[in-house]
């Protein structure tokens, strides 16, 4: 009997020392995409599409004119000259394509590592978070890899995030 009670008691005892887990959870699209700071990099790297596509316009209007000039030229000359003066333009041209073509991947690129270094910015945060806030868990989902498939309102945390994240960025 002695050692009922001594084994309810430690069991009491166990029971009562397990602290207890603080769970919540954010939805990622929802967190980054409405993030004021995902929106301004997006605004920055857009206007500086516009740019790229204007130069690239202006460039590809240049090379036209010089075409239709070179093409005159070449009704004119000898078709060995001929010849030569429309592969100087097709070098031209496919230089020029290479040059545009790599301009626009750097922009790609610069836009991603942008977006990366935001991405692993946001999760940091989301950490802090739940250590100033003593969650044991913050589980993330999406609609492209839902990990939580169901959560109790209370527990979503999204907007809560959300808010303090944007908070935290209009100090800055």
């Amino acid at each position: 009997m002695k050692n009922i009670i001594y084994l309810l008691l430690v069991a009491v005892i166990i029971t009562s020392c397990q602290k207890e887990k603080k769970i919540g959870y954010v939805d990622n699209g929802t967190v980054i995409n409405e993030y004021q700071e995902k929106k301004d990099v997006e605004a920055k790297f857009q206007a500086k599409e516009e740019v790229w596509k204007k130069k690239a316009d202006s460039i590809s209007q240049a090379f036209q004119l010089e075409v239709q000039q070179t093409q005159i030229t070449a009704r004119n000359s000898s078709q060995k000259k001929a010849q030569e003066l429309m592969s100087g333009l097709q070098q031209k041209q496919q230089v020029l394509q290479q040059q545009m073509q790599f301009e626009q991947q750097q922009l790609g690129q610069a836009f991603q590592t942008e977006i990366d270094s935001l991405i692993i910015k946001v999760k940091d945060f989301v950490k802090d978070y739940g250590k100033t806030n003593n969650y044991t868990y913050i589980l993330g989902t999406s609609d492209a890899a839902a990990s939580v498939l169901y959560g109790a309102e209370e527990n979503d945390l999204t907007q809560t995030i959300l808010d303090a994240l944007n908070a935290n960025y209009e100090l800055k």
